[in-house]
C-alpha cells in the first residue's frame, strides 16, 4: 500500500532546482511531507548518498553517483527522477531489481544545449575568446576567422538536441549532415538535413558537433581513428558527455593541426585538473558543463522531474520512465 504523500520524504540534489522559478520548491513542499536539499554545491558521491537515501521515498537527482551501493542503502526509495536526460550515472540494473523507478526529462534542455553548441561554433570560427582577451590587454588585433555561412556542419546524434541545432543552423546557410542509427527521416526532411553514415559526416564536415549519450558503444568514440577521418582543419564541439572523447587523442589531433580547434562543455573528470592540457590549450574553448543552465531549461527540467517523482509516489505511471 502506498504511503500518503504527506508522509513522504524527498531528496533534491540539483543545485539549480527552483533557482529560476521559486514555485517549484513551493509546490514540492506543499505536496510531500519533507524535502532535503543538496547544500554542497556539487554532485554527490555514492558515499554521500548512502548516508542520505535510507529514509528517502523520492529522489530528484542531479549528476550524482547513483550506483548499486547507494541504491541498496535506500530501503524505502520508490523513484529516482533525473533532472536531465542522461542516466549513465544511474545503475539501471540495480534500480530494476530493487523495484525503483527511474525517470528523466527528455527534450527539456534541448534548445538550451543547442544554443550553446551554436555559440561555441561561432566562438571557434571567429576567435572570439582570443579577441576578447587581447583587447582587454590593450591590444587591437586583426584576427582572421572563418564564416559559418556556407560551411558544412555534421551532427552526431540526431535526437532532440541535434534537431534543435539543425533548426538553428537553417538561418546560417549551412549544409547540415547528421548521423544517427535511429534518426527520424521525417525530421531530417523537415530540417533540410542529409542523413549519412558516420565516416561520411566526418569527412565532409567543417564543424562536427557531438550530441550522443554516454553508452558502451560511444564512450571513447572520438579516438585517433575518428580524428583521422575528420576533414583537415575541422572543428570539434562537444556539449554531450566527456566520456565520448578520448582526450589524449584530441590533444594529439590539435597538436598535429588535423583539428583546427575544439570547444568542450564536458570532460571525463569534472571539474578537470587545473593543469589539464586541454584546459590550457590556446585552440580549445572550455565551459563548465553549462549547456542546460538557462532559465528555460532549468524550469522545464524541474517541472518534468517534479511531476514524475510525485506521480510514482502516488502510484501513477510517470511520463518519462526509463526503468
Amino acid at each position: 500500500m502506498k504511503k500518503p504523500l504527506k508522509d513522504c520524504r524527498v531528496l533534491v540534489t540539483p543545485t539549480s532546482f527552483g533557482s529560476q522559478d521559486p514555485e517549484l520548491k513551493k509546490q514540492l513542499a506543499a505536496t510531500v511531507g519533507a524535502v532535503v536539499y543538496n547544500t554542497r554545491g556539487k554532485p554527490l558521491s555514492s558515499e554521500d548518498l548512502m548516508k542520505l537515501l535510507p529514509d528517502v521515498d523520492g529522489y530528484i537527482a542531479g549528476l550524482d553517483q547513483i550506483d548499486r551501493a547507494a541504491l541498496q542503502a535506500a530501503k524505502q526509495l520508490q523513484v529516482v527522477a533525473r533532472y536531465g536526460v542522461g542516466v549513465d550515472a544511474v545503475d539501471l540494473d540495480a534500480a530494476r531489481r530493487l523495484g525503483i523507478a527511474v525517470t528523466n526529462t527528455p527534450g527539456a534542455n534541448a534548445g538550451s544545449v543547442a544554443e550553446l553548441a551554436l555559440g561555441l561554433m561561432l566562438t571557434l570560427a571567429r576567435n572570439i575568446n582570443t579577441a576578447i582577451a587581447m583587447t582587454r590587454q590593450g591590444n587591437w588585433p586583426r584576427l582572421r576567422g572563418v564564416s559559418l555561412e556556407g560551411k558544412t556542419v555534421g551532427i552526431l546524434g540526431f535526437g532532440a538536441i541535434g534537431q534543435q541545432l539543425a533548426r538553428r543552423l537553417m538561418g546560417f546557410g549551412c549544409t547540415v549532415l547528421a548521423y544517427d542509427p535511429y534518426a527520424s527521416a521525417e525530421a531530417a526532411v523537415q530540417l533540410q538535413v542529409e542523413l549519412c553514415e558516420r565516416d561520411e559526416v566526418l569527412g565532409r564536415s567543417d564543424f562536427v558537433s557531438l550530441h550522443l549519450p554516454a553508452l558502451p558503444e560511444t564512450c571513447g568514440m572520438v579516438n585517433a581513428d575518428f580524428i583521422e577521418k575528420m576533414k583537415e582543419g575541422a572543428y570539434l564541439v562537444n556539449t554531450a558527455r566527456g566520456e565520448i572523447v578520448d582526450e589524449a587523442a584530441l590533444l594529439a589531433g590539435l597538436e598535429s593541426g588535423k583539428i583546427a580547434g575544439a570547444a568542450l562543455d564536458a570532460f571525463i573528470e569534472q571539474p578537470p585538473a587545473a593543469d589539464h592540457p586541454l584546459l590550457r590549450h590556446e585552440r580549445v574553448i572550455v565551459t563548465p558543463h553549462m549547456g542546460a543552465h538557462t532559465d528555460g531549461a532549468t524550469n522545464a527540467m524541474g517541472w518534468a522531474a517534479l511531476h514524475d517523482c510525485v506521480a510514482v509516489l502516488r502510484g501513477e505511471e510517470p511520463r518519462y520512465r526509463v526503468v
